[in-house]
Protein backbone atom coordinates (compact mmCIF):
# COMPACT_ATOMS: atom_id res chain seq x y z
CA UNK A 1 0.00 0.00 0.00
CA UNK A 2 1.38 3.39 -0.96
CA UNK A 3 2.10 5.86 1.83
CA UNK A 4 -0.06 8.57 0.28
CA UNK A 5 -3.15 6.36 0.62
CA UNK A 6 -2.59 6.21 4.38
CA UNK A 7 -2.07 9.91 5.02
CA UNK A 8 -4.58 12.73 5.30
CA UNK A 9 -6.16 13.26 1.88
CA UNK A 10 -5.52 16.90 0.98
CA UNK A 11 -7.16 16.59 -2.45
CA UNK A 12 -10.02 18.99 -1.54
CA UNK A 13 -7.47 21.72 -0.74
CA UNK A 14 -5.78 21.25 -4.11
CA UNK A 15 -8.84 20.89 -6.32
CA UNK A 16 -11.22 23.44 -4.76
CA UNK A 17 -9.84 26.95 -4.20
CA UNK A 18 -13.18 27.94 -2.63
CA UNK A 19 -12.99 25.14 -0.09
CA UNK A 20 -9.33 25.93 0.57
CA UNK A 21 -10.01 29.57 1.39
CA UNK A 22 -12.98 28.64 3.58
CA UNK A 23 -10.93 25.99 5.40
CA UNK A 24 -8.04 28.37 6.09
CA UNK A 25 -10.39 31.02 7.45
CA UNK A 26 -12.29 28.60 9.67
CA UNK A 27 -9.05 27.03 10.91
CA UNK A 28 -7.69 30.39 12.02
CA UNK A 29 -11.03 31.22 13.61
CA UNK A 30 -10.89 27.93 15.53
CA UNK A 31 -7.59 28.96 17.09
CA UNK A 32 -9.07 32.32 18.06
CA UNK A 33 -12.09 30.62 19.62
CA UNK A 34 -9.91 28.42 21.83
CA UNK A 35 -7.93 31.46 22.93
CA UNK A 36 -11.13 33.29 23.85
CA UNK A 37 -12.27 30.27 25.86
CA UNK A 38 -9.10 30.51 27.95
CA UNK A 39 -9.42 34.29 28.29
CA UNK A 40 -13.05 34.11 29.45
CA UNK A 41 -12.23 31.47 32.06
CA UNK A 42 -9.20 33.43 33.26
CA UNK A 43 -11.08 36.74 33.45
CA UNK A 44 -14.01 35.21 35.30
CA UNK A 45 -11.66 33.59 37.81
CA UNK A 46 -9.71 36.80 38.33
CA UNK A 47 -12.96 38.71 38.81
CA UNK A 48 -14.81 36.32 41.11
CA UNK A 49 -12.38 33.64 42.41
CA UNK A 50 -15.39 31.32 42.06
CA UNK A 51 -15.57 28.00 40.20
CA UNK A 52 -19.33 28.51 39.96
CA UNK A 53 -18.77 31.49 37.67
CA UNK A 54 -16.12 29.73 35.61
CA UNK A 55 -18.45 26.75 35.23
CA UNK A 56 -21.22 29.10 34.14
CA UNK A 57 -19.14 30.03 31.07
CA UNK A 58 -19.84 26.62 29.53
CA UNK A 59 -23.51 26.97 30.40
CA UNK A 60 -23.67 30.40 28.74
CA UNK A 61 -22.41 28.81 25.53
CA UNK A 62 -24.44 25.60 25.64
CA UNK A 63 -27.90 26.92 26.54
CA UNK A 64 -28.36 29.17 23.45
CA UNK A 65 -27.13 26.39 21.17
CA UNK A 66 -29.63 23.93 22.63
CA UNK A 67 -32.53 26.40 22.86
CA UNK A 68 -32.12 27.98 19.42
CA UNK A 69 -30.34 25.25 17.46
CA UNK A 70 -33.28 23.52 15.77
CA UNK A 71 -35.03 26.80 14.93
CA UNK A 72 -31.78 28.20 13.55
CA UNK A 73 -31.31 25.04 11.50
CA UNK A 74 -34.80 25.43 10.08
CA UNK A 75 -34.01 29.03 9.14
CA UNK A 76 -30.78 27.87 7.45
CA UNK A 77 -32.96 25.62 5.28
CA UNK A 78 -35.07 28.58 4.14
CA UNK A 79 -32.53 31.26 3.22
CA UNK A 80 -29.30 31.72 1.29
CA UNK A 81 -26.86 29.86 3.54
CA UNK A 82 -23.85 31.88 2.43
CA UNK A 83 -25.52 35.17 3.34
CA UNK A 84 -26.79 33.76 6.64
CA UNK A 85 -23.30 32.50 7.54
CA UNK A 86 -21.81 35.90 6.75
CA UNK A 87 -24.41 37.56 8.99
CA UNK A 88 -23.87 35.23 11.93
CA UNK A 89 -20.07 35.37 11.63
CA UNK A 90 -20.26 39.17 11.60
CA UNK A 91 -22.27 38.99 14.81
CA UNK A 92 -19.64 36.75 16.42
CA UNK A 93 -16.95 39.19 15.32
CA UNK A 94 -18.81 42.09 16.92
CA UNK A 95 -19.09 40.18 20.21
CA UNK A 96 -15.33 39.50 20.18
CA UNK A 97 -14.68 43.18 19.61
CA UNK A 98 -16.90 44.07 22.58
CA UNK A 99 -14.94 41.63 24.73
CA UNK A 100 -11.67 43.11 23.47
CA UNK A 101 -12.77 46.66 24.27
CA UNK A 102 -13.80 45.79 27.80
CA UNK A 103 -10.57 43.85 28.23
CA UNK A 104 -8.43 46.86 27.27
CA UNK A 105 -10.53 49.74 28.59
CA UNK A 106 -12.12 48.37 31.74
CA UNK A 107 -13.43 44.98 32.68
CA UNK A 108 -17.12 44.16 32.70
CA UNK A 109 -18.56 42.43 35.76
CA UNK A 110 -18.82 38.65 35.53
CA UNK A 111 -22.49 38.75 34.57
CA UNK A 112 -21.71 41.16 31.72
CA UNK A 113 -19.00 38.86 30.35
CA UNK A 114 -21.37 35.91 30.41
CA UNK A 115 -24.04 37.97 28.68
CA UNK A 116 -21.69 38.76 25.78
CA UNK A 117 -20.63 35.10 25.61
CA UNK A 118 -24.30 34.06 25.49
CA UNK A 119 -25.08 36.52 22.69
CA UNK A 120 -22.10 35.22 20.73
CA UNK A 121 -23.40 31.67 21.25
CA UNK A 122 -26.73 32.75 19.75
CA UNK A 123 -24.92 33.65 16.54
CA UNK A 124 -23.01 30.36 16.74
CA UNK A 125 -26.32 28.49 16.95
CA UNK A 126 -27.05 29.70 13.42
CA UNK A 127 -23.57 29.84 11.94
CA UNK A 128 -22.69 26.28 12.95
CA UNK A 129 -25.51 24.54 11.03
CA UNK A 130 -24.95 26.85 8.06
CA UNK A 131 -21.26 25.96 7.82
CA UNK A 132 -22.10 22.24 7.92
CA UNK A 133 -24.00 22.61 4.63
CA UNK A 134 -21.01 23.90 2.66
CA UNK A 135 -18.91 20.78 2.10
CA UNK A 136 -21.54 18.85 0.07
CA UNK A 137 -21.92 21.90 -2.19
CA UNK A 138 -18.20 22.54 -2.65
CA UNK A 139 -16.83 19.01 -3.04
CA UNK A 140 -17.80 15.95 -5.09
CA UNK A 141 -19.30 13.11 -3.09
CA UNK A 142 -16.16 10.99 -3.12
CA UNK A 143 -14.21 13.85 -1.45
CA UNK A 144 -16.71 14.63 1.34
CA UNK A 145 -15.03 12.32 3.89
CA UNK A 146 -11.64 13.87 3.09
CA UNK A 147 -13.09 17.35 3.55
CA UNK A 148 -14.54 16.36 6.91
CA UNK A 149 -11.17 14.92 7.95
CA UNK A 150 -9.50 18.22 7.07
CA UNK A 151 -12.02 20.07 9.23
CA UNK A 152 -11.39 17.62 12.04
CA UNK A 153 -7.62 18.06 12.05
CA UNK A 154 -8.11 21.83 12.10
CA UNK A 155 -10.35 21.43 15.16
CA UNK A 156 -7.88 19.10 16.88
CA UNK A 157 -4.98 21.42 16.11
CA UNK A 158 -6.84 24.34 17.64
CA UNK A 159 -7.66 22.25 20.72
CA UNK A 160 -4.03 21.24 21.06
CA UNK A 161 -2.31 24.60 20.59
CA UNK A 162 -4.99 27.27 21.01
CA UNK A 163 -5.30 27.19 24.83
CA UNK A 164 -1.52 27.32 25.29
CA UNK A 165 -1.23 30.26 22.90
CA UNK A 166 -4.13 31.97 24.63
CA UNK A 167 -2.41 31.59 27.99
CA UNK A 168 0.77 33.15 26.65
CA UNK A 169 -1.04 36.12 25.12
CA UNK A 170 -3.19 36.64 28.23
CA UNK A 171 -0.04 36.66 30.32
CA UNK A 172 1.66 39.19 28.05
CA UNK A 173 -1.05 41.46 26.58
CA UNK A 174 -3.89 40.65 28.94
CA UNK A 175 -7.26 39.11 28.10
CA UNK A 176 -7.98 41.97 25.69
CA UNK A 177 -5.20 40.68 23.46
CA UNK A 178 -6.83 37.24 23.24
CA UNK A 179 -10.22 38.70 22.40
CA UNK A 180 -8.72 40.99 19.76
CA UNK A 181 -6.88 38.07 18.16
CA UNK A 182 -10.18 36.18 18.04
CA UNK A 183 -11.87 39.10 16.30
CA UNK A 184 -9.09 39.22 13.70
CA UNK A 185 -9.42 35.50 13.02
CA UNK A 186 -13.15 35.98 12.44
CA UNK A 187 -12.10 38.40 9.71
CA UNK A 188 -10.25 35.49 8.09
CA UNK A 189 -13.40 33.37 8.33
CA UNK A 190 -15.41 36.14 6.68
CA UNK A 191 -12.82 36.40 3.91
CA UNK A 192 -13.19 32.68 3.25
CA UNK A 193 -16.98 32.88 3.20
CA UNK A 194 -17.07 35.82 0.77
CA UNK A 195 -15.71 33.50 -1.92
CA UNK A 196 -18.61 31.06 -1.59
CA UNK A 197 -21.24 30.89 -4.32
CA UNK A 198 -24.88 31.62 -3.45
CA UNK A 199 -26.29 28.64 -1.58
CA UNK A 200 -30.04 28.43 -1.69
CA UNK A 201 -31.49 25.42 0.17
CA UNK A 202 -33.11 23.93 -2.94
CA UNK A 203 -36.55 23.59 -4.46
CA UNK A 204 -38.24 22.63 -1.18
CA UNK A 205 -37.23 25.14 1.52
CA UNK A 206 -38.23 24.59 5.12
CA UNK A 207 -41.63 25.69 6.33
CA UNK A 208 -41.47 28.64 8.75
CA UNK A 209 -41.43 28.35 12.51
CA UNK A 210 -42.23 25.22 14.46
CA UNK A 211 -43.53 23.38 11.40
CA UNK A 212 -40.09 23.44 9.81
CA UNK A 213 -38.50 22.18 13.02
CA UNK A 214 -41.00 19.31 13.26
CA UNK A 215 -40.33 18.39 9.62
CA UNK A 216 -36.63 18.10 10.45
CA UNK A 217 -37.31 15.98 13.53
CA UNK A 218 -39.60 13.73 11.50
CA UNK A 219 -36.80 13.18 8.99
CA UNK A 220 -34.40 12.22 11.78
CA UNK A 221 -36.89 9.73 13.22
CA UNK A 222 -37.86 8.05 9.96
CA UNK A 223 -34.34 7.76 8.50
CA UNK A 224 -32.62 4.81 10.22
CA UNK A 225 -29.09 5.65 9.06
CA UNK A 226 -29.22 9.25 10.35
CA UNK A 227 -30.95 8.18 13.54
CA UNK A 228 -28.36 5.46 14.11
CA UNK A 229 -25.49 7.87 13.51
CA UNK A 230 -26.78 10.37 16.09
CA UNK A 231 -27.55 7.62 18.61
CA UNK A 232 -24.00 6.35 18.23
CA UNK A 233 -22.74 9.85 19.01
CA UNK A 234 -24.90 9.91 22.14
CA UNK A 235 -23.47 6.53 23.20
CA UNK A 236 -19.96 7.97 22.94
CA UNK A 237 -20.77 11.17 24.81
CA UNK A 238 -23.68 10.72 27.22
CA UNK A 239 -22.76 7.19 28.31
CA UNK A 240 -18.98 7.44 28.53
CA UNK A 241 -17.55 10.98 28.55
CA UNK A 242 -14.68 10.90 31.12
CA UNK A 243 -13.40 14.50 31.25
CA UNK A 244 -14.98 15.41 34.60
CA UNK A 245 -13.09 12.50 36.16
CA UNK A 246 -9.64 13.67 35.15
CA UNK A 247 -8.93 15.69 38.34
CA UNK A 248 -9.86 12.69 40.49
CA UNK A 249 -7.81 10.24 38.42
CA UNK A 250 -4.91 12.71 38.36
CA UNK A 251 -5.00 12.74 42.17
CA UNK A 252 -5.09 8.94 42.32
CA UNK A 253 -2.37 8.25 39.75
CA UNK A 254 -0.13 11.34 39.72
CA UNK A 255 -0.39 12.48 43.33
CA UNK A 256 -2.63 15.45 42.44
CA UNK A 257 0.23 17.16 40.61
CA UNK A 258 -1.29 20.15 38.69
CA UNK A 259 1.43 19.83 36.05
CA UNK A 260 0.04 16.46 34.94
CA UNK A 261 -3.66 17.35 34.86
CA UNK A 262 -3.44 18.81 31.36
CA UNK A 263 -1.84 15.61 30.06
CA UNK A 264 -5.19 13.83 29.97
CA UNK A 265 -6.80 16.17 27.44
CA UNK A 266 -3.50 16.49 25.60
CA UNK A 267 -3.34 12.70 25.21
CA UNK A 268 -6.81 12.65 23.64
CA UNK A 269 -5.85 15.50 21.31
CA UNK A 270 -2.60 13.78 20.30
CA UNK A 271 -4.56 10.67 19.36
CA UNK A 272 -7.04 12.77 17.40
CA UNK A 273 -4.36 14.63 15.44
CA UNK A 274 -2.55 11.37 14.67
CA UNK A 275 -5.74 9.76 13.38
CA UNK A 276 -6.46 12.84 11.26
CA UNK A 277 -2.98 12.74 9.73
CA UNK A 278 -3.53 9.07 8.87
CA UNK A 279 -7.17 9.53 7.89
CA UNK A 280 -6.54 8.14 4.41
CA UNK A 281 -6.67 4.72 6.09
CA UNK A 282 -10.41 5.07 6.73
CA UNK A 283 -11.85 7.91 4.61
CA UNK A 284 -11.29 5.84 1.46
CA UNK A 285 -13.08 2.76 2.81
CA UNK A 286 -16.44 1.91 1.19
CA UNK A 287 -18.43 1.47 4.43
CA UNK A 288 -18.25 4.65 6.56
CA UNK A 289 -21.16 3.45 8.70
CA UNK A 290 -19.26 0.35 9.73
CA UNK A 291 -16.11 2.42 10.29
CA UNK A 292 -18.14 4.77 12.54
CA UNK A 293 -19.42 1.85 14.61
CA UNK A 294 -15.92 0.38 14.90
CA UNK A 295 -14.43 3.73 15.95
CA UNK A 296 -17.13 4.27 18.57
CA UNK A 297 -16.62 0.76 19.95
CA UNK A 298 -12.85 1.34 20.06
CA UNK A 299 -13.47 4.53 22.08
CA UNK A 300 -15.46 2.56 24.66
CA UNK A 301 -12.91 -0.25 24.81
CA UNK A 302 -10.03 2.22 25.24
CA UNK A 303 -11.84 3.85 28.17
CA UNK A 304 -12.35 0.46 29.83
CA UNK A 305 -8.61 -0.19 29.52
CA UNK A 306 -7.89 3.33 30.79
CA UNK A 307 -9.97 2.67 33.89
CA UNK A 308 -8.31 -0.70 34.53
CA UNK A 309 -4.79 0.43 33.64
CA UNK A 310 -2.33 -0.33 36.46
CA UNK A 311 0.07 2.53 35.71
CA UNK A 312 -0.42 6.24 35.00
CA UNK A 313 1.48 6.30 31.71
CA UNK A 314 -0.22 3.24 30.28
CA UNK A 315 -3.48 4.99 31.15
CA UNK A 316 -2.44 8.03 29.12
CA UNK A 317 -1.54 5.71 26.23
CA UNK A 318 -5.11 4.37 26.36
CA UNK A 319 -6.41 7.94 26.12
CA UNK A 320 -4.28 8.46 22.99
CA UNK A 321 -6.04 5.44 21.47
CA UNK A 322 -9.40 6.82 22.61
CA UNK A 323 -8.68 10.17 20.94
CA UNK A 324 -7.77 8.44 17.68
CA UNK A 325 -10.92 6.31 17.81
CA UNK A 326 -13.06 9.38 18.45
CA UNK A 327 -11.70 11.11 15.36
CA UNK A 328 -12.37 8.01 13.24
CA UNK A 329 -15.93 7.93 14.56
CA UNK A 330 -16.60 11.66 14.11
CA UNK A 331 -15.29 11.86 10.53
CA UNK A 332 -17.08 8.69 9.43
CA UNK A 333 -20.31 9.77 11.10
CA UNK A 334 -20.16 13.08 9.26
CA UNK A 335 -19.70 11.26 5.96
CA UNK A 336 -22.75 9.08 6.66
CA UNK A 337 -24.92 12.04 7.65
CA UNK A 338 -23.87 14.14 4.65
CA UNK A 339 -24.46 11.24 2.26
CA UNK A 340 -28.02 10.57 3.44
CA UNK A 341 -29.33 14.09 4.06
CA UNK A 342 -31.08 15.96 1.23
CA UNK A 343 -29.77 19.45 0.56
CA UNK A 344 -32.96 21.10 1.79
CA UNK A 345 -32.57 19.43 5.22
CA UNK A 346 -28.84 19.93 5.81
CA UNK A 347 -29.36 22.92 8.12
CA UNK A 348 -31.76 21.13 10.45
CA UNK A 349 -29.71 17.94 10.55
CA UNK A 350 -26.55 20.00 11.13
CA UNK A 351 -28.29 21.75 14.02
CA UNK A 352 -29.20 18.38 15.55
CA UNK A 353 -25.56 17.28 15.23
CA UNK A 354 -24.44 20.49 16.91
CA UNK A 355 -26.87 20.05 19.80
CA UNK A 356 -25.80 16.44 20.34
CA UNK A 357 -22.16 17.52 20.20
CA UNK A 358 -22.71 20.27 22.78
CA UNK A 359 -25.21 18.72 25.19
CA UNK A 360 -24.01 15.12 25.03
CA UNK A 361 -20.57 15.70 26.60
CA UNK A 362 -22.03 17.90 29.34
CA UNK A 363 -24.58 15.23 30.32
CA UNK A 364 -21.91 12.53 30.04
CA UNK A 365 -19.57 14.40 32.37
CA UNK A 366 -22.41 14.81 34.86
CA UNK A 367 -23.14 11.05 34.70
CA UNK A 368 -19.48 10.24 35.29
CA UNK A 369 -19.27 12.60 38.25
CA UNK A 370 -22.37 11.15 39.90
CA UNK A 371 -21.13 7.57 39.49
CA UNK A 372 -17.69 8.52 40.83
CA UNK A 373 -19.25 10.15 43.90
CA UNK A 374 -21.37 7.04 44.52
CA UNK A 375 -18.63 4.49 43.81
CA UNK A 376 -15.18 5.43 42.49
CA UNK A 377 -13.40 7.02 39.55
CA UNK A 378 -12.44 3.62 38.20
CA UNK A 379 -16.03 2.41 38.37
CA UNK A 380 -17.23 5.52 36.54
CA UNK A 381 -14.72 5.16 33.71
CA UNK A 382 -15.11 1.40 33.26
CA UNK A 383 -18.90 1.47 33.46
CA UNK A 384 -18.99 4.30 30.93
CA UNK A 385 -16.82 2.40 28.49
CA UNK A 386 -18.95 -0.74 28.86
CA UNK A 387 -22.17 1.25 28.42
CA UNK A 388 -20.73 2.79 25.27
CA UNK A 389 -19.86 -0.65 23.89
CA UNK A 390 -23.35 -1.89 24.68
CA UNK A 391 -24.97 1.13 23.06
CA UNK A 392 -22.91 0.72 19.89
CA UNK A 393 -23.85 -2.96 19.67
CA UNK A 394 -27.55 -2.10 20.04
CA UNK A 395 -27.34 0.53 17.29
CA UNK A 396 -25.42 -1.85 15.01
CA UNK A 397 -27.99 -4.61 15.45
CA UNK A 398 -30.98 -2.27 15.12
CA UNK A 399 -29.58 -0.46 12.07
CA UNK A 400 -28.13 -3.08 9.68
CA UNK A 401 -28.02 -0.52 6.87
CA UNK A 402 -25.14 1.21 8.66
CA UNK A 403 -22.99 -1.89 8.10
CA UNK A 404 -23.62 -2.05 4.38
CA UNK A 405 -21.83 -0.35 1.47
CA UNK A 406 -25.08 1.55 0.79
CA UNK A 407 -24.19 3.79 3.76
CA UNK A 408 -21.54 5.49 1.64
CA UNK A 409 -21.72 8.62 -0.45
CA UNK A 410 -21.41 6.97 -3.82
Amino acid sequence: MQLRTLLLDATPLRTSPTFRRLWVGQTLSGFGGQMTLVAVMFQLWQTTKSTTWTGAAGLAQAVPLIALGLFAGSLVDRVDRRRFYLLTTSGQTACSLVLALQGFLGHLPAAGILAVVAVQACFTAGGGPASRTFIPRLLPKHQIAAGLALRRIAFQGAMLAGPALGGLIAGGLGVGGCYLFDALTFAAALHGAFGLPPMRPGDDPARPGLRGVLDGLAFLVRTPVIRGALLTDLAVTVLSMPVSLFPLINAERFGDDPRTLGLFLTAIAVGGVTASLLSGTFTRLPRPGLVMLAGSAAWGAALVLFGLSPGPWTGLACLVVAGAADTVSVVSRGAVVQAHTPSELLGRVGAAEQIVGQAGPEIGNMRAGLVADAASGTAAVVSGGLLCLGGVVVVAVATPHLRRPSAVAA
